[in-house]
C-alpha cells in the first residue's frame, strides 16, 4: 500500500466509523501457532492507531519475545476494516482490523506470522507472479466442548430436514459475507456432524486473514446457537478427520501461469515444476501444514486423508490433485494439496507451500507421472517400485524433517523457525509422557 493509499484508507475508515456508530475497534493478530489474539481500542484512539500503531506487551504471546524485550507495536492494516456482524450496531458497533507487528524502532517484527507470509509473497511478486489460494476448511459441530456428541447422522452432501446445522451454516455464511468474504458453496461433509463452507479463492495474504476470520465466525455463530464448533483435525476415532485442502495457482497479470494449451495435462513447465516442488518438499513442510499431535491421527491411510507422495487428476487418494481441465476454464488451472488441516497457522502454511513450489521452479524439477490408481490399495512393494514415498507418520517425525530443512528455515525466518520447532518439541514431549485412556483400557486389566 502506498502512503497515498493508506491516507485514503484512513480517511475512509474514520468516516465509516462515524457513520456506523463504531465505538470499539478490535486489533487482531496471531501468535506463531495461529491462535487469534485481540485487544480493543475506542474510536477516539482510532486516528492515532492508524498513524502510529498501538503499543502492547509481546512477552506473553507465544513465539514473540522475552520479557526483557517485550515492547511491541500493532499497526492496523486499513484494508482489513470490517464491522463484526454479531455485535450490536445501533449505538456501540464493533469493528476489527488485522495488524502488522513492529518493534519500537518501527522495524517489522520477524516473529509476526503475517510478516512471514508477506516476505514470501514479495519473493513471488519479484518474479512477476501473484499467489492465489482457495482453502476448503472442514469442521465438526458437537453438542458442547466437553464431548463429541454429534448434531446429526448425515453424510456427504446429505440434505436432511432435521439437520440442525443447516441454519448454522446459513447464518455463518451471512456473517462471513457481511465481513466481505465471498463464499462459493457449503455442504455436509462425509462424517457425521462434519461440515464445510468454501471461500472463493483470492490472494494468499487476504486469504490467510480470511481463514482466521472464518474460524472465529464459525465458532461464534455456533456459540450463539448453543453448540460447539471445532477445527480439531481428528476428534472422533473411526470416522473421517477434518482437512484443509488448499487449491493454489500462480497468475501473471490476468493469465494463469500453470496453464499451457500445448503442455502435457494442459500444464506449463512452470506448473509442472511447482507441482514437483510441492511433492519433493511435502514431508519437510508437514510439521507446519499439520502442526499438532492430533493432526497425525488424521493422516493415516483411508478416511480420505492423503499420506502418499503422488498426484493425479481425478484420484482423491493422492496427496495432490489437479482438477481436470475444461475448455474455456483456463484460469481455473490449479493444484489441490490435501494434507493440511484447518487447525494450522494459515500464514505459515501458505508460506511453506509457496516456498516449496518456488523451489521446484528454481530447480526446474520434473514432476513424476500421475497415479490414477488407488494408492491405498497398492502393496508396499508396488508403491516402492513406483517411487511413491509417504508423509511423516507422527509429529515427532515431522519435527525432525522440518528441523533439518533449509527450505522451512528460509520460508519462516530464523525467529519463527526456532520458536516453532521448540514449541512443537515441547508439545511432543508432553504427549509422549501422557498416559492415555487407550493404555488404561488395554493394559491396566492385564498387567
Amino acid at each position: 500500500m502506498t502512503i497515498r493509499d493508506r491516507a485514503e484508507a484512513k480517511e475512509y475508515i474514520l468516516k465509516t466509523a462515524k457513520e456506523q456508530n463504531v465505538k470499539f475497534i478490535r486489533m487482531w493478530f496471531t501468535d506463531i501457532l495461529g491462535f487469534l489474539k485481540s485487544f480493543a481500542i475506542t474510536v477516539h484512539e482510532l486516528e492515532d492507531a492508524l498513524e502510529e500503531g498501538v503499543g502492547f506487551d509481546g512477552s506473553s504471546i507465544e513465539g514473540f519475545v522475552r520479557i526483557d524485550e517485550s515492547d511491541m507495536v500493532a499497526l492496523p492494516d486499513p484494508n482489513t476494516f470490517q464491522l463484526l456482524p454479531w455485535r450490536p450496531k445501533e449505538h456501540a458497533a464493533v469493528a476489527r482490523m488485522f495488524c502488522d507487528i513492529f518493534t519500537p524502532s518501527k522495524e517489522p517484527f520477524e516473529g509476526d506470522p503475517r510478516y512471514v507470509l508477506k516476505k514470501n509473497l514479495k519473493k513471488v511478486a519479484d518474479m512477476g507472479y501473484i499467489y492465489y489460494v482457495g482453502p476448503e476448511l472442514e469442521y465438526f459441530y458437537f453438542k458442547d466442548s466437553s464431548g463429541t456428541e454429534p448434531l446429526d447422522v448425515g453424510g456427504y452432501f446429505d440434505m436432511d430436514p432435521h439437520d440442525a446445522a443447516t441454519d448454522l451454516r446459513r447464518d455463518t455464511i451471512l456473517a462471513l459475507e457481511e465481513m466481505g468474504i465471498a463464499i462459493d458453496k457449503s455442504h455436509h461433509e462425509v462424517a457425521t456432524s462434519q461440515h464445510e463452507i468454501d471461500m472463493h479463492y483470492t490472494d494468499a495474504l487476504t486469504m490467510a486473514d480470511n481463514v482466521m476470520t472464518y474460524r472465529l465466525v464459525v465458532k461464534q455463530i455456533a456459540l450463539q446457537q448453543g453448540v460447539y464448533a471445532t477445527f480439531m483435525p481428528k476428534p472422533v476415532f473411526g470416522i473421517n478427520g477434518s482437512g484443509m485442502h488448499v487449491h493454489q495457482s500462480l497468475f501473471k497479470g490476468d493469465s494463469n501461469a500453470f496453464f499451457d494449451s500445448n503442455g502435457k495435462y494442459h500444464l506449463s513447465q512452470i506448473g509442472m515444476s511447482f507441482l514437483a516442488g510441492l511433492l519433493k518438499y511435502a514431508p519437510e513442510i508437514t510439521a507446519v501444514t499439520s502442526q499438532w499431535v492430533n493432526s497425525y491421527k488424521r493422516l493415516v491411510p483411508g478416511y480420505e486423508a492423503p499420506v502418499y507422495l503422488s498426484w493425479a487428476q481425478r484420484n482423491r487418494s493422492d496427496l495432490i490433485r489437479q482438477p481436470v481441465y475444461k475448455v474455456g476454464k483456463e484460469k481455473e488451472t490449479r493444484f489441490e494439496i490435501r494434507s493440511p488441516d484447518p487447525a494450522c497457522n494459515p500464514y505459515l502454511c501458505f508460506s511453506v507451500m509457496l516456498a516449496a513450489g518456488l523451489e521446484g521452479i528454481k530447480q526446474k524439477l520434473e514432476a513424476p507421472e500421475p497415479v490414477e490408481e488407488n494408492v491405498y490399495k497398492m502393496t508396499n512393494e508396488e508403491r516402492k517400485k513406483r517411487g511413491i514415498g509417504t508423509l511423516p507418520a507422527s509429529l515427532w517425525e515431522a519435527i525432525q524433517l522440518a528441523e533439518k530443512s533449509e527450505l522451512v528455515r528460509e520460508a519462516l525466518g530464523d525467529h519463527v523457525f526456532h520458536a516453532f520447532i521448540e514449541n512443537k518439541k515441547i508439545e511432543w514431549d508432553r504427549y509422549r509422557i501422557h498416559v492415555t485412556d487407550y493404555e488404561l483400557k488395554e493394559y491396566l486389566p492385564i498387567l
